[in-house]
């Protein structure tokens, strides 16, 4: 679900820079790159968006859960959740 919520974090940005509807792609790279919000995060949050691009791709397919359970324990889920939530949050300051 991180990935989730920063693609639509990153769309709501599209949307408000661009004033016209987000491209249909699931790539946060992408996105970020389209909207222009990629020329406002550091490298610790280019790191994040990267980290969580394949998250979404794996998720989608049965075989690959397997696959994915085994990279995410739980420091990792929570590190990942507690710096998906801080990304989060620093993107609505961006939309206000």
């Amino acid at each position: 679900m991180c990935h989730q919520v920063i693609e639509k974090s990153i769309k709501a940005y599209y949307w408000h820079s661009k004033k016209s509807e987000p491209p249909y792609i699931h790539n946060l790279f992408l996105l970020a790159e389209k909207s222009g919000f990629i020329n406002l995060v550091d490298d610790g949050k280019k790191e994040l968006i990267n980290e969580l691009i394949p998250l979404n791709i794996q998720a989608r397919y049965p075989e690959d859960k397997v696959a994915l359970l085994k990279k995410l324990n739980y420091n990792k889920s929570r590190s990942l959740y507690k710096r998906t939530k801080e990304l989060l949050e620093w993107i609505e300051k961006l939309l206000k």
